[in-house]
């Protein structure tokens, strides 16, 4: 390719231009990413992105014929309704797994911590605690914290299997929401519950009626939404404290020169927030000096970035699509991941330069990476063990080969809905008089992943930048949250790209038209936030004049969020089809059937100007039934 052709690669493919410098270095040294092998693997599977392709069990695969050919049915008879709804349920049920299995987790040291069994951990928001717990009716006048802590880990770890057949934190939703969700029979009883009936149902031989199999996505989803991701949230933020604004700074410029650079990646915060408080402890200042290092540059990426950013102001380097990009740079020492979301080829693209990738869950081994199993016993021991692997593989950086961008982008973050209520002096009040006075149109949730099928980024900044301009505001998390930092659209001076209403009330407040929520399990911080709204005004979710999107998603996460969005209420568009467009009654059902149970549906808008206006319509019908 020449210096021309490299330049329009990189600029197809990705919107941040320090994104942009590495995919040419990439391609100038001939180091493979994702772009490359997803152009290696067209054309793709029609089958497969039509959903009626069945793999469950082996008297397949089988490939259905969604025009009604010879081949209509599988060999067991499932039509292509059964076929694509099962193939959504479990796609659906596998990301509520990875959400409510990263839950569990943080809840488990939680129960460690309180038992004086973890390392390195205490509480650090006792409010939150106390609060939480009262919700559990657990008693707290008069009781040591630890005690407290125990007692509420122990029951949110109950409700992965209870018998009492109802999550505690689902109570948050408005009566009216909850009152649907009974009716409806999609009242989650219990996280790991739903997941296992899900698995149960797609087995040959079981669940055979698409609307059946879909009733349960949504029950599943809403275990997700309002039981595993809420208990890491919410655990986390005991742990580690709740997020509260703070300014740091995002994109590959973040990376350092004279520094160690360790890039902290996946989703769960329990290892890298031990990593961040080590990495200032004298004797690892020490350890640096003594090999001529000038100190030690941690650097987020992906959603355990999202929760070092919000927490500690760590910056974050990028996205899902960074990941081999930050190493490509040929500055990083490390690359710790814990899961989710890790490209298995990440050790392959480290081999092409001096980077360390180190493995630390048992979920999560990568041939190719140095594995150093973590637990919250040893916490601070390991995170001592891999700072020295860094630090002392620093001086085989290869300076002839470094490129790192200039010029990282300001952020602000930790916008989490304790931090929003008390910007507006304890109360929605504020925000639903700006509501209905029209300066806010409404408020629109963006989320989700990149996907090298569009542009990095494009979908989720050019949605942002549309709706604040129609005066929507914009709350964000995951990759999305990321991609509108490295655009500048995180800083209250993006207020200036907002309608006059909209920025009028940021400008007010001093905060961004587009807030960062956090990671990915923390939509269920916009859940509450959703929810606490209806309950000042009385209505569900539903009536709310509010929306959802996922203009870049690529995982089964984004399933169940989604899908647990339109479960609570909130009408949600997606920029890339699901595997559903393989039968046409599923797609009536998830477009159209739906708002008559929960008044909102997905919607499918490649384009992220027209989703906007999908978006901006149904505000407007939420507020003309709201009478505003």
């Amino acid at each position: 390719m020449t210096n021309q052709d490299i330049r329009a690669e990189a600029e197809r493919r990705a919107s941040d231009r320090t994104d942009q410098e590495i995919i040419r270095k990439t391609l100038e040294e001939g180091v493979q990413t994702a772009w490359d092998r997803f152009a290696l693997q067209q054309p793709q599977c029609g089958f497969g992105q039509l959903g009626v392709c069945c793999n469950n069990c082996a008297m397949g695969p089988c490939r259905v014929d969604p025009f009604g050919g010879k081949t209509s049915h599988g060999v067991c008879g499932a039509d292509v309704d059964t076929i694509v709804a099962r193939n959504l349920l479990d796609d659906l049920c596998v990301g509520a797994a990875a959400h409510s299995d990263h839950g569990r987790e943080v809840v488990e040291v939680l129960l460690k911590t309180a038992e004086g069994e973890a390392q390195g951990y205490r509480i650090t928001d006792t409010e939150k605690l106390k609060l939480v717990a009262a919700e559990y009716g657990i008693a707290t006048e008069g009781r040591d914290n630890l005690d407290i802590a125990r007692e509420l880990a122990i029951g949110i770890l109950e409700e992965f299997g209870t018998l009492k057949n109802r999550l505690q934190l689902s109570e948050r939703a408005p009566e009216q929401t909850r009152e649907i969700w009974r009716k409806t029979g999609i009242m989650p009883r219990s996280i790991d519950r739903e997941i296992v009936e899900a698995m149960h149902r797609v087995h040959m031989g079981v669940d055979a009626d698409y609307v059946n199999l879909l009733l349960h996505a949504m029950r599943t989803s809403l275990s997700d939404g309002w039981g595993g991701s809420m208990a890491a949230t919410e655990c986390s933020d005991i742990l580690f404290g709740t997020p509260t604004p703070v300014t740091s700074v995002t994109n590959l410029a973040t990376l350092s020169h004279d520094k160690v650079n360790i890039v902290l990646h996946g989703h769960n915060p329990l290892l890298s927030q031990v990593i961040v408080n080590t990495a200032e402890e004298p004797e690892i200042k020490k350890m640096a000096e003594d090999k001529g290092v000038k100190g030690i540059n941690l650097v987020g990426m992906c959603c355990t970035g999202n929760e070092l950013l919000m927490r500690s102001g760590i910056p974050i380097a990028g996205s899902f699509l960074d990941q081999e990009l930050a190493i490509a740079t040929g500055a990083v020492e490390a690359m710790i991941v814990d899961y989710q979301c890790i490209f298995p080829s990440v050790p392959a693209t480290a081999g092409c330069y001096h980077t360390k990738v180190i493995t630390t869950s048992t979920k999560t081994k990568i041939i190719g990476s140095i594995y150093m199993e973590f637990n919250p016993e040893n916490a601070v021991d390991t995170a001592k063990e891999i700072i020295r692997l860094a630090i002392e593989n620093y001086p085989n950086r290869n300076r002839d080969r470094v490129r790192i961008p200039e010029r990282p982008m300001k952020v602000m973050a930790g916008f989490s809905e304790e931090t929003i209520r008390k910007a507006l002096g304890g109360t929605y009040k504020p925000l639903i008089d700006a509501i209905v006075a029209g300066k806010i149109l409404g408020c629109v949730g963006i989320v989700g992943c990149n996907n090298p099928r569009i542009k990095q980024d494009h979908g989720h900044i050019t949605l942002a930048k549309e709706l604040i301009r129609r005066n929507i505001l914009v709350v964000e998390t995951g990759c999305a949250a990321i991609a509108c930092g490295k655009a500048g659209l995180l800083v209250p001076e993006a207020a200036e790209l907002a309608g006059e209403g909209l920025a009028s009330v940021c400008k007010l407040l001093g905060i961004p038209p587009v807030l960062h929520m956090g990671s990915c399990v923390d939509c269920s911080r916009i859940l509450v936030l959703a929810a606490n709204i209806a309950k000042e005004l009385g209505v569900g979710i539903g009536d709310l004049p509010i929306g959802g999107a996922a203009p870049e998603w690529y995982s089964q996460k984004a399933i169940s969020i989604g899908t647990y969005f339109v479960a609570s209420g909130v009408y949600t568009v997606l920029g890339i089809p699901p595997k559903i467009f393989g039968s046409q009654n599923v797609l009536n059902l998830l477009a159209e059937g739906v708002k008559g149970i929960t008044n909102s549906a997905f919607a499918v808008e490649p384009d992220p100007m027209k989703t906007a206006d999908l978006l901006e319509a149904e505000i407007n019908r939420k507020r003309k039934a709201l009478n505003i």
